[in-house]
């Protein structure tokens, strides 16, 4: 019995590699607004779902790999801001299937309308994590190459920022769950997704204060800054990154592209 215990222990501990984040989603108060500041940043739109000549998501493409998704609000009940974090892996039966060793509760595989595989789970705090895998013959997919402009800022997310109530809860939730390398921040954790991207969640303790953040890495953050103003923002420069906020109050932050990161 102990030998089984250790067996199951072990099993569950092994990595989960993923390719890194591969979304975030924002809910958003005017699709026009929104999709005009990211565009100034250079991102571009490679394609938009609508329902009944409404949009109903719009997909800002940072790289082959990397989207923002924008979603109207369709009622003033639904809080604006980050929605969820999105995940790619290679495999995403073999990594819902480690996930249910894990004692947690995925969601069926299934097709999403953008003809990817989605599943997602819950963390610890009720929060939405997405897992995708991206398909041939999917919109994304066939996009590759496309909607590459050379005016982004920025051509890789680096890290996504949840706001929590929790912070060491939500911590322990993505080391011992998720695999997640615990980079040893304590006043704001930042925790590396398993694999190779060099891809970062940051944990921000819930505040009056704490708005959605993500952050891009940029080789040359006074280069990046000196386009943010020619372009019409006023950034704010501190700490050797800079920063501007989108029109819901979102913070987009510029860092340095660091050695380890794709």
């Amino acid at each position: 019995m102990a030998l089984g215990l250790l067996c199951v222990a072990v099993c569950c501990a092994q990595p989960v590699a993923l390719r890194g984040i591969t979304h975030v989603a924002f809910r958003i108060a005017d699709l026009q607004a929104s999709a005009a500041f990211y565009r100034s940043l250079g991102f571009e739109e490679a394609f938009r779902f609508d329902d009944a000549g409404i949009t109903a998501v719009d997909f800002l493409k940072i790289n082959d790999h990397q989207f923002i998704e924008l979603y109207p609000r369709t009622s003033d009940s639904q809080a604006l801001g980050m929605m969820h974090i999105c995940f790619e892996t290679g495999d995403i039966e073999a990594l819902r299937n480690e996930y249910l060793k894990r004692n947690l509760e995925p969601t069926a595989v299934n097709k999403a309308r953008a003809g990817n595989l989605l599943f997602s789970i819950h963390d610890s705090e009720g929060q939405m994590l997405e897992y995708l895998q991206y398909l041939p013959g999917s919109l994304h997919f066939e996009d590759r190459g496309h909607h590459l402009g050379a005016r982004r800022i920025s051509q890789h997310l680096l890290r996504a920022v949840a706001i929590v109530r929790d912070a060491a809860a939500a911590r322990a939730f993505y080391v011992s769950k998720l695999a997640f390398e615990d980079r040893g921040d304590a006043s704001a954790p930042r925790l590396r997704v398993p694999g190779d991207s060099g891809e970062e969640v940051e944990l921000r303790a819930a505040s009056a204060q704490a708005k959605p953040r993500i952050v891009f890495a940029v080789p040359d953050v006074a280069r990046a800054t000196d386009e943010l103003r020619r372009r019409g923002f006023a950034p704010l420069v501190q700490a050797g990154e800079v920063r501007v906020a989108d029109p819901d109050g979102a913070i987009i932050v510029f860092t340095k592209e660091g050695p380890d990161s794709r």
